[in-house]
């Protein structure tokens, strides 16, 4: 049986359901300042975005936080989900897609890169061995698309993949759609996927703290970055508690801002 969600309607938007680093903001244990504010903007939950398409919504990422993250917003139910890499942070909470099939009438449509898909079938090897369900709704129900940096459609949408390097060893996808990119988790953008984020309305960009680290941007090339492709706005994600949300807005060029959770532009 196919039932009908109740949800609100977020076609046009593109939802920042989650802008902080991989563990969170606040950090267990830390006494810092921001971990320690009480503004709501300085309170990250793990990175993932949805966009609400003609055809449907469509996930990037499934967090730890998933489920918080879609109740907040009012999101009754994801059509399709793009996976950027497989790290815990960006994968952990795909079994919140288990109730999705009873709305959908399908397995939720997944678009992955085949590593990705080796792993979340290796991390989830419960939603994909061949014993038979109990009952249903036991397991996710899911269907892998193979992707690469080859343009695809997902749910009637042109979706372009912008390769970026996370750290020496490690590679990630960012998206493009229309106008709009989502890029989290880079140290490096690479000449050519630089190419592809040219002219762009919006660019979503991480950028994780003042001082440099291996496998992500530091504010300051992220800023560089932005200023080399001038999209009309950059918003800066993946965001640790090193930066404050007033202080850095402060001190940022104009057209760029740090993403809050819950943040929306409209496509």
């Amino acid at each position: 049986m196919v039932r009908t969600p109740a949800t609100k309607d977020i076609l046009g938007q593109f939802i920042l359901l989650g802008t902080g680093t991989s563990v969170g903001v606040p950090t267990l244990g830390c006494g810092c300042e921001v971990c320690s504010s009480a503004h709501p903007r300085n309170q990250r939950t793990r990175c993932a975005a949805i966009l609400g398409l003609p055809e449907g919504n469509l996930l990037i990422d499934t967090p730890p936080d998933l489920r918080f993250q879609l109740l907040r917003e009012g999101i009754g139910v994801v059509h399709s989900v793009l996976f950027t890499h497989a790290h815990a942070d960006h994968i952990f909470g795909l079994d919140d897609l288990r109730l999705f099939p009873f709305f959908l009438g399908h397995p939720v449509p997944l678009y992955a890169e085949p590593e990705v898909e080796r792993v979340i079938r290796q991390v989830f090897s419960y939603a994909f061995d061949e014993r038979p369900v109990t009952h249903e709704g036991a397991i996710p129900q899911l269907a892998f698309h193979s992707i690469n940096e080859a343009s695809f459609r997902a749910l009637g949408t042109d979706i372009t993949p912008v390769r970026l390097e996370h750290g020496p060893r490690f590679q990630v996808l960012g998206f493009r759609i229309g106008d709009l990119a989502y890029c989290t988790d880079a140290s490096a953008v690479p000449e050519a996927s630089m190419e592809k984020l040219r002219n762009l309305d919006v660019l979503v960009l991480g950028a994780l703290r003042d001082r440099p680290h291996p496998t992500h941007l530091s504010l300051s090339q992220a800023i560089a970055i932005a200023e080399e492709l001038k999209p009309r706005r950059t918003i800066f994600t993946h965001v640790s508690h090193n930066l404050d949300y007033e202080k850095t807005n402060a001190r940022l060029p104009q057209g760029m801002e740090l993403a809050y959770d819950g943040m929306r532009v409209g496509l």
